[in-house]
Parts: C-alpha cells; structure tokens; sequence
C-alpha cells in the first residue's frame, strides 16, 4: 500500500477514535420526561437508582425557573431539606452538572416545601466512565456558582450523547477493518 493511502488510513481512524471519545458521555435528564417538578409525582429515589451513572457524565435538570432550582447540599443537609446554605446554587432551568469525580452527591430543590414533597435526589458516580474507550477522569468536581452569582449553563443534550453506544464499536470495527485492508 503506498504511504499516502497508509497515512489517509491513519489520519481517519484517529479522527474516528477522537469522534468516538467525543460522544461517549451520557447526559441524565433527572426525572426523565417529567424533568424537576412537583408538578407531576416523580420518585427521584427510584429514577437515580435505575441509572448507571459514571465520571465525565452529567446531570441535566430542567424546569421552570419561577418554581424551582437546583441546590447541591450536603449529605446532612439532604436528609433534614435544608436548603439554607448550599454547597452550590443552579437557577437557569436548564443546569448542566458535569460530574467530575466519583462519589455520592446531593441535590434539592430549595423552594418552600418542595424537598419535603420529595423533589430531591442523591446521585451515586462510579469511577470510569461510560465508553471503555475513556480512561478514569481526576481531578476536582463541578466548580458550582455560588449562591446567586449568575453563571452560564452549558447547552442542552444532543443526539450525539445517545449515539454512544451505537458510533463507539462502528468505530472500532471500521478501524480494525481498514486495519486488515491497510497491511
């Protein structure tokens, strides 16, 4: 094979390995189609515990800013529905929370009564992350706002964060294919 086939072989499959790691992240809409609410019943218990959720995720909550936030609390704090001093304040309705780190974490929302009602979930990350193809994250967590400075959220989900699992063993295969064909 000449040299100029060979190094257009390597030049796709690196742009194909970089576009896999790219959308291996899975974005967890807390609450699923129901969002953050107390509008709609929603066991945020049952919905982070039916999740696998890994460092270099995040967690996407969505809801209507007139009613709702997003408070990052503590363990202690998230058991008695404190809300009074947050480890972090998210406000825009649509709050992206990259999870950095492995650990458990806690978020409430911080209106009047509403983590009573059970608006509230603990979110466990397991080290890793979701594609095989990514090594384990370090360093620190979420750099949260703190309470009422504004910030900027990051966008919403794309269609690339469920075409993880779908793009990431294409990707393997056409490389392993071309591969053969390139030696």
């Amino acid at each position: 094979m000449s040299s100029g086939k060979m190094a257009w072989a390597l030049q796709w499959i690196s742009t194909m390995a970089v576009f896999a790691v790219s959308v291996s992240a899975t974005v967890h809409k807390v609450g699923d189609s129901a969002g953050w609410t107390t509008l709609i019943p929603v066991d945020y218990a049952k919905w982070a515990s039916s999740k696998q959720i890994h460092v270099g995720d995040s967690l996407l909550f969505e809801y209507n800013t007139k009613f709702h936030n997003v408070l990052q609390v503590t363990q202690e704090q998230f058991k008695s529905c404190n809300a009074s001093s947050p480890v972090a304040s998210y406000n825009s309705g649509a709050d992206s929370i990259p999870l950095k780190r492995p650990g458990t974490f806690y978020y409430l929302c911080g209106f009047p009564g509403h983590c009573q009602l059970g608006q509230k979930v603990e979110v466990k990350v397991i080290a890793g992350s979701s594609s095989a193809l990514l090594g384990p994250a370090s360093g620190p967590g979420p750099s949260p706002s703190p309470m009422g400075t504004p910030f900027a959220s990051a966008p919403p989900p794309s269609a690339a964060s469920t075409l993880s699992y779908f793009f990431s063993p294409i990707c393997l295969l056409v490389a392993a294919l071309l591969y053969c064909v390139c030696v």
